[in-house]
């Protein structure tokens, strides 16, 4: 059995499981697969399994799938059949009955809200989320009915015009992440009174306009996940190549953004 770590630009595909009629990240990683001879057709490898199914427009630098290969299936094997947008680049040997999803200690989410200073009171974005870390119910930031018990940490920081949210914990209920950032938001400009926390926080079921709407997903990314006793040897040649391609899409968003920039000030000087 091998883990390979995935990264992947999830703004193209509608989330990383396997939907029909859609592309996902994990259709695409199964396609390759069965392109090299890993499995037949509409099956996927022995073993497989990943460690969590990001949404539409999440992006990761450390999703992991785990399954059953020959040895010469090495992360620049894979990226030989995957598109620019998905790079394999490290691997590791792991015990037979390795589980991707079930056996992780710890995993990790970077968000980038744009803030400028001016709008947002710092101060008490970080008190705010400060709170909300440790052991709590989430049962109103998460549409989920159960497993809404979950233990959060991490940091918050500011970035020029944005917040940086480095949000941590063994696993995340649906949407926890991206909600946690909207109700941080939305308290730290003046949007929610203060109050708004104790309410997410106790027995009442918030709905519709009392409720806490997820942050849009494309500025998330899955960072991290750990597992005991792993370690992952990156693959020097595909790690390039994925530094090479997640470069030029950086550098295709930034002739994007110039050009908009452009075009929005030209219009608005007329």
């Amino acid at each position: 059995m091998r883990a390979f770590r995935v990264a992947y630009d999830g703004r193209p595909y509608h989330g990383f499981q396997r939907q029909p009629d859609v592309p996902t990240v994990e259709d695409t990683l199964l396609d390759a697969c069965r392109t090299l001879g890993i499995c037949d057709a509409d099956e996927v490898p022995v073993g497989y399994a990943a460690s969590g199914r990001t949404d539409a427009g999440v992006s990761a630098l450390a999703q992991t799938v785990a399954f059953e290969c020959p040895e010469w299936c090495t992360p620049r094997a894979l990226n030989a059949e995957l598109p620019g947008t998905i790079r394999a680049w490290a691997s590791a040997d792991v015990p037979d009955d390795f589980h991707a999803r079930h056996h992780p200690s710890r995993r990790e989410y970077v968000y980038d809200l744009h803030a400028p200073s001016e709008a947002v009171d710092d101060d008490l974005a970080a008190t705010v989320f400060d709170e909300l870390c440790g052991e709590h119910d989430f049962h109103n930031l998460t549409p989920d009915e159960v497993g809404t018990v979950r233990t959060l940490d991490g940091e918050v920081w500011r970035d020029g015009d944005f917040l940086l949210f480095r949000i941590e914990a063994g696993g995340f209920a649906r949407e926890l992440v991206r909600r946690v950032v909207s109700l941080v938001r939305a308290i730290a400009t003046g949007a929610a009174p203060r109050e708004k926390l104790d309410r997410v926080f106790s027995s009442e079921h918030l709905q519709g306009p009392d409720g806490v709407p997820p942050a849009p997903p494309t500025p998330l990314v899955l960072t991290a996940v750990d597992y005991p006793g792993v370690e992952f040897a990156v693959d020097t040649d595909a790690a390039e190549s994925a530094v090479q391609a997640f470069g030029e899409r950086a550098l295709a968003d930034r002739i994007g953004w110039r050009v908009g920039t452009r075009i929005r000030d030209g219009i608005s000087e007329q």
